[in-house]
């Protein structure tokens, strides 16, 4: 059976194509518009995914859409008319776009893909629920989503078996932890949406002395983690910012502006809004595997993505295995809403797990050959071992290294794809891949990559795969300065030999030649731009920046011989805001 998943209209929008209940592709359009967070319709992702498969519009069974837009309508209506004549501005900027494109939805989609087959709808959460238990591999679970919003649902949970998925409590709009946390995001500064894991990687610089003016006048918590968050300091529910004037003056001061300074006010807020959500995520996870007995639990929605509460729920929630799914949020509702209809719909048998995130485009050395030879790019042509080698030497020698090979990663994290890599030893790398390369701020931490044989030796507490719990490093190897955070912790990517064997490869001729299988692994991007996808975007960001090399397939680039290269030809970074 062929079943194409769609997300679009609202966050990140991406198409997932399964074929007999395993994943074939999976794209974010961002990826192919280089509009990060792109929330339009995803043709781009979806001939992608076609294409990867083999496959034409008639030959699916099915097209599945991650949520019911008219539900999602009735609560934007209902907002407004309990919330006016306040959110007029709201009502003004999304009425029109409800009324052009989202009320007409089925059309819209059959008009877009082209597509007069059989076209479904599943619920926002129960597509990110699948997402999860679906793709875990195991036979029964329990459940947890959170996230800002879908159609009313803010957070629900529940249990699965099988082929069943069944959600057992929901908390519903305007109560929402996503929104609360974004609510911070917007207060700290940072872009809504997109600046949360910001928040996250500022919090461990402050001590959470704002907690109990949170618990006493924003957000109630019950023992079983279900909240009820005070709207007298928000505007969400009728305006186009996260919160208002009562909220600037809680705190005592206003909102900070994008470009000032972060002082220890903002790093202080952070860590108490990050405790305050951990603590909830515990509260939750332990009361669902409490109730449905089940000790492993699969989890989803944008919230899923905060690995230090993750790896909280991992020491006090009584969960035995953690499987998050690594498109947690709105794109990764795409392959939920797939795998639900082929399992719980279609009642097929469950064969499959998922074991890598590998699910985008790749180009052969042809290919790649092809556009360092039509853009004049010097180079060197290695063959396996010869590019390991000279790869881990440049890294050894301090260059940055982008690191472009096989298929693009699925979801948010760059797994040892679309990567660039830099010595985890060097204590002036953070700040310089921060600053001169990735163009952001100075204080957010960097993820290692390790190979699976020799993670205990560097690292204490659970190993992940796709950087979603975090580990601490251990005392006697503080030798990580670039990606020990100031708490000790680290974001840890685990790097298997089955699952990555170039990847694992690297990491081991990085560890056979100074002892240390460990190096930075940051996304190959800059701020505010998505993910590189193709040749042509790795050379772009690689021009744009100061990266040092170049391991693109099996050719190795220099930035020093590079000078003749008009860098103009690849245009300019399409960025945005973050």
């Amino acid at each position: 059976m062929r079943i194409l998943g769609l997300s679009a209209y609202y966050h990140d929008s991406a198409a997932a194509i399964v074929i007999d209940g395993k994943p074939i592709a999976a794209a974010q359009e961002e990826r192919f518009t280089r509009k990060k967070h792109d929330a339009s319709f995803p043709r781009h992702a979806v001939r992608y995914c076609m294409s990867a498969a083999g496959l034409s519009m008639d030959d699916l069974d099915a097209v599945v859409f991650y949520e019911k837009p008219f539900v999602k309508f009735e609560r934007l209506l209902t907002t407004i008319v309990a919330t006016a004549p306040r959110n007029m501005r709201q009502y003004l900027a999304a009425m029109p776009v409800w009324m052009r494109e989202k009320l007409w939805l089925p059309a819209s989609l059959r008009k877009e893909l082209g597509y007069s087959g059989r076209l479904l709808f599943t619920s926002h959460h129960r597509s990110h629920a699948a997402s999860a238990f679906f793709c875990s591999g195991f036979p029964e679970a329990s459940v947890l989503t959170i996230d800002g919003v879908g159609e009313w649902e803010t957070a629900t949970r529940g249990y699965a078996r099988n082929l069943d998925i069944t959600l057992t409590h929901k908390i519903s709009f305007p109560h929402s932890l996503g929104l609360l946390y974004s609510a911070f995001t917007g207060y700290l500064g940072f872009k809504v949406n997109s600046g949360e894991y910001k928040v996250m990687g500022l919090a461990p610089y402050g001590t959470p002395r704002y907690e109990s003016l949170i618990r006493d006048h924003l957000i109630d918590v019950h023992t079983d983690g279900s909240f009820h968050v005070h709207q007298e300091c928000f505007a969400y529910t009728y305006g186009l910012r996260m919160f208002n004037g009562k909220f600037e003056r809680l705190f005592g001061r206003p909102a900070r502006e994008p470009a000032s300074a972060l002082d220890q006010f903002h790093k202080d807020v952070a860590a108490s809004i990050q405790k305050v959500t951990s603590d909830v995520m515990v509260l939750l996870a332990a009361a669902t595997v409490r109730e449905t007995g089940i000790p492993d639990l699969c989890m989803a929605g944008g919230v899923a993505l905060n690995c230090v509460a993750n790896a909280n729920i991992l020491r006090e929630a009584g969960v035995r295995r953690l499987f998050v799914q690594p498109a947690a949020g709105d794109a990764g509702g795409a392959l939920g809403a797939a795998l639900d209809v082929f399992h719980s719909v279609e009642r097929h048998p469950r064969s499959w797990k998922m074991e890598h995130a590998y699910f985008g485009p790749e180009f052969s050395d042809e290919e790649i050959g092809q556009v360092l030879e039509q853009y004049g790019v010097p180079f060197e042509k290695c063959d396996r071992q010869g590019l390991l080698d000279r790869t881990a030497r440049a890294i050894l020698d301090q260059d940055v290294v982008g690191w472009f090979q096989g298929r693009m990663e699925w979801g948010p994290r760059a797994l040892g794809n679309r990567s660039i890599l830099a010595d985890a030893r060097n204590p002036h790398n953070q700040r310089r891949v921060n600053e001169k390369i990735k163009f952001r701020e100075s204080f957010r931490p960097f993820a290692p990559a390790v190979t699976e044989e020799h993670f205990s030796e560097w690292f204490a507490g659970p190993q992940d795969e796709y950087m979603l719990v975090t580990c601490s490093v251990r005392s006697d190897k503080r030798v990580l300065p670039s990606v020990t955070h100031v708490d000790g912790s680290a974001r840890t990517q685990t790097v298997k030999s089955s699952v990555n064997p170039l990847f694992h490869g690297l990491l081991s001729e990085v560890g056979r030649q100074s002892g240390c299988p460990v190096v930075i692994n940051t996304s190959f991007n800059v701020r505010g731009e998505p993910i590189v996808c193709t040749p042509v975007d790795a050379l772009r960001c690689f021009f744009s920046t100061n990266i040092d090399s170049l391991a693109m397939g099996g050719y190795f680039v220099q930035k020093s011989r590079t000078s003749h290269v008009d860098a103009s030809r690849f245009g300019d970074l399409k960025t945005s805001p973050d």
